[in-house]
């Protein structure tokens, strides 16, 4: 088969081929294991959903008890208080999201607050990167942190996939490109699938030569292995699609639903996928987030409608097929927006945000406080974190699929505090640590505050490896006051600022158990 050929048959099929869509060389491809992950017998499914464009987490989960500062934020752009969807008292959501209120209500909604990493990167591109690969903000992993985790359980992957023990995909990107966050040492294992009742099978030539002694010999048998793949891969999906089925009703005009349907369609017929990944884009609202005269309607809240009646819609389908307790899902989006607006109603790149994790078997409740909005709010100033996103990832991986806890450490390179995400349904492979510590029992604090030149900070340790770090108001670490193991007691530390400019600061306190965020002001 000629390569022009070749080229026309990935380039129209309904599942794409990884290896044209993931970036990398194929000369650069190599395989080998580096995890222990989860068993083959496992029935449990991830679901991600990515909000492209740096969600306004603001606007999404509202700090009720924030709002006087809020408004001289962002008054041109602030969500009415009155009009806000309560979780509780002092937080709502906003009055389009009703099937999440709804859901968190029938607990199967856990709610992030302050979601980031160290040293905030504010590309789109980069951000994004950081995300999938689950990397630290200054280094570059090629890797997605599902691929690296997937290296774990094969072997040689993907030659001799699939096969008896993994007969289909290892993950499913919905769309017409594969996700990074499923990129391997040696391929991606993700699958791009658009219409599961639209395959059309690739081209199989044995003119296509594979002799390992000729010129990109290995290369070439490597594209043919992909080639019978996904045609494999095409037969089962096929399969599962055609006995599946759907007992909700998804709308048409909701794109994200629409991705959500079919996923439910898959898991219904029987596919053993574990990872699935739904995208939705137009989060980057530097304009027009909102309607003028009325802001609880725009261009945002159309996007969080969509979000929210398709997760809503996708768990009932669940619920009414008994399949809800093999599902776990989460959204994610590369970062917040800045707490001030700007002056065309719209909002640009910041720091942390809110982050959802739903189903029948999350530990349904508020992770995290309201972020503190004081009365003199940075240009640049972003939410400040206070989880880093690889803990929740970390969580998943271990609470979910039974991933040994050594093993997430070393994937997500050390990133990763416990926190009690999987509740309420039968996880053989888990067990929370009753030395489980939630941060609002652990005292954590700073005076004075507001400071001039310096101030104490005061935390407990319980006999744990400690990491205490002061970010500025853009999310960037300016100083790293401990980060060693600290035997138990409580402790005061000094942050001296006095060769800082002024302004608003974020003590961030991880231990293996918790993980903690203090705001604190200095003035001159």
């Amino acid at each position: 088969m000629k390569r022009r050929t070749f080229l026309q048959h990935t380039s129209t099929a309904a599942v794409t081929l990884p290896i044209f869509l993931n970036g990398n060389k194929l000369s650069a491809f190599t395989q080998h294991a580096l995890f222990k992950g989860m068993q083959p017998d496992s029935d449990k499914v991830l679901v991600l959903i990515q909000m492209n464009g740096g969600n306004d987490g603001l606007n999404m989960v509202l700090p009720l008890d924030q709002y006087s500062n809020l408004y001289l934020a962002r008054e041109n752009i602030l969500i009415p208080e009155t009009t806000a969807l309560k979780l509780n008292d002092k937080t709502g959501l906003h009055p389009v999201m009703t099937g999440l209120h709804q859901a968190y209500q029938d607990g199967q909604l856990a709610v992030f607050q302050g979601v980031g990493y160290p040293n905030q990167n504010r590309s789109h591109f980069r951000s994004t990167d950081i995300w999938q690969s689950a990397s630290g903000a200054t280094e570059v992993i090629n890797t997605g942190w599902m691929g690296r985790h997937f290296d774990s359980i094969t072997d040689g992957y993907p030659e001799g996939y699939p096969n008896n023990q993994y007969p289909d995909p290892f993950a499913i990107t919905i769309g017409s490109t594969v996700s990074e966050t499923c990129q391997g040492i040696g391929a991606n294992y993700s699958l791009a699938l658009t219409n599961p009742f639209g395959l059309s099978p690739l081209l199989e030539d044995d003119d296509m030569t594979a002799d390992p002694t000729q010129c990109y010999g290995k290369e070439i048998a490597f594209v043919r292995t992909s080639i019978a793949q996904t045609n494999a891969y095409s037969d089962v999906i096929t399969q599962a699609a055609e006995a599946g089925t759907n007992m909700v009703e998804y709308p048409a005009d909701n794109n994200l639903a629409g991705q959500m349907k079919t996923i439910a369609l898959l898991i219904s017929g029987g596919l053993k996928t574990k990872v699935f990944i739904a995208n939705i884009g137009g989060f980057d609202t530097h304009a027009n987030q909102v309607n003028v005269g009325d802001t609880t309607a725009g261009g945002h809240a159309t996007l969080l409608n969509r979000l929210s009646e398709a997760i809503a819609l996708f768990q009932q389908d669940l619920v009414a097929q008994k399949l809800d307790q093999r599902v776990v899902g989460m959204t994610f989006s590369e970062f917040g927006r800045r707490i001030k607006s700007n002056g065309a109603n719209g909002t640009d790149h910041g720091s942390a945000a809110p982050l959802f994790v739903f189903g029948s078997c999350v530990n349904s409740r508020m992770f995290g406080q309201n972020p503190t909005i004081t009365d003199d709010v940075g240009a640049s100033e972003g939410v400040a974190m206070q989880y880093d996103f690889r803990s929740i990832y970390g969580s998943l991986l271990n609470q979910w699929f039974g991933v040994p806890t050594a093993d997430v450490k070393a994937l997500l390179n050390d990133a990763y505090s416990e926190i009690p995400l999987i509740r309420g349904c039968e996880t053989k492979d888990y067990e929370l640590d009753p030395d489980y510590a939630d941060p609002i029992d652990n005292p954590f604090d700073n005076t004075p505050n507001p400071f001039t030149g310096s101030t104490q900070i005061s935390f407990m340790s319980t006999g744990e490896q400690i990491h205490l770090s002061v970010m500025n108001s853009g999310g960037y670490t300016v100083k790293v006051l401990v980060d060693r193991f600290i035997a138990p007691g409580n402790y005061t530390v000094t942050f001296d600022a006095t060769n800082l400019p002024k302004g608003n600061y974020f003590a961030y306190l991880r231990t293996p158990k918790r993980q903690q965020s203090k705001t604190m002001i200095m003035q001159r």
